[in-house]
């Protein structure tokens, strides 16, 4: 007899209960049945589990069940991505620390103590509630010593293999969260800007080239132009000197330039923005780090060394000022790239690759 009133608590429970004695959800490796794998892209432990995660999950379960239904023999582990910043952010929080004052092996200790603790057991407890059909006798963690080794087997072959390599590169940058993040970390930010015609030099005469970025002046290292562009053709393979710093850098044309965005010069700084990156790498520049880690001006920016970039933006602002080299100010609106977790705006920040032998929460 069923009951009269229907209770959700109730009857969620003990069908879960029965799930699981019963092994409704188990995948079979001896089965004949044909298989049905599901790859599983593993939930972030950012917090506590949300809407988001169960319109987006429920989506796949539908179409697990329906496998099931229909004789597969379904492969559906689930596990946790626990190895990141979300994470990081989250037992900062928790626990009322920073990572960047601690040494990172007793923050990795305690990342670890707060998953297994505190976090994971009632995180995958809500993903249960919700009716998930995974096998959870198949559960992994993105930092488990499993997936650690992974990651060095795969790395150890590359290197055998002749495929891995040290380089400089670019990698954006948190000066805030003290870490480099990907850009689906990203989010759309407007702020109030300007737009600063500075002049530059060649051959004793003036180049006005527009920035919204002065600080990366000392970071220049080299000038562009659209080749369509007939204003000028005549400068390829000449060289401007940059305002306020002795040197000079080359003056290339390029197809991303765009005639039609400030004076249709552009100064390309190591590193200023993604089209910056793929100058430098295109034309084999020189990089030239003017903002450190911290987010503060480095020994390349010469006596603006120390600064923090606002400040030094400032300071190179009324420098040009008295030096008679910054034409015109133009006030703008823009759109730029902040961390999403911190709302700070990143940088572009020269590294050596590192090899992926070592996973962590802090890594």
């Amino acid at each position: 007899m069923l009951a009269k009133d229907y209770n959700p608590k109730e009857a969620e429970q003990r069908w879960q209960r029965f799930w699981e004695e019963n092994g409704t959800y188990h995948f079979n490796p001896d089965s004949q049945e044909k298989v049905y794998s599901v790859d599983t892209p593993p939930p972030t432990v950012s917090g506590k589990m949300h809407l988001g995660h169960a319109f987006s999950y429920s989506q796949q379960d539908f179409i697990v069940r329906y496998k099931r239904m229909n004789g597969f023999n379904v492969f559906y582990p689930f596990g946790t991505d626990d190895n990141g910043i979300p994470t990081e952010r989250l037992v900062e929080k928790m626990k009322n620390v920073r990572a960047r004052d601690m040494e990172r092996t007793q923050f990795v200790k305690l990342c670890l103590k707060t998953l297994d603790e505190e976090l994971r057991p009632k995180y995958i407890a809500d993903w249960k509630r919700i009716g998930m059909s995974c096998d959870w006798r198949i559960f992994y963690t993105t930092i488990n010593e499993h997936c650690q080794r992974i990651s060095q087997k795969s790395f150890i072959n590359l290197y055998k293999e002749g495929r891995e390599y040290r380089k400089e590169a670019p990698t954006m940058w948190c000066p805030e969260c003290q870490t480099g993040i990907s850009q689906v970390e990203c989010a759309d930010k407007e702020l109030q800007s300007h737009f600063n015609d500075i002049i530059f030099k060649i051959e004793g005469k003036d180049l006005v080239i527009a920035t919204t970025r002065p600080e990366l002046l000392p970071a220049c290292v080299a000038v562009f132009y659209n080749p369509s562009d007939k204003r000028y053709q005549s400068l390829e393979g000449k060289k401007a000197k940059v305002p306020l710093f002795d040197f000079e850098v080359p003056i290339i044309p390029d197809d991303r330039a765009d005639p039609e965005k400030g004076t249709g010069l552009v100064m390309c700084c190591t590193f200023g923005d993604q089209t910056d990156m793929e100058w430098q790498k295109a034309h084999n520049l020189p990089i030239r780090e003017a903002i450190g880690i911290d987010g503060r001006m480095t020994a390349t920016a010469g006596k603006y060394m120390g600064l923090k970039v606002g400040q030094a933006r400032q300071k190179i602002i009324e420098d040009l000022k008295q030096t008679g080299l910054l034409v015109s100010q133009k006030a703008i609106t823009h759109i730029v790239n902040v961390h999403e977790r911190c709302g700070i705006l990143f940088q572009f920040h020269s590294v050596r690759a590192r090899s992926p032998c070592g996973l962590s929460p802090s890594g």
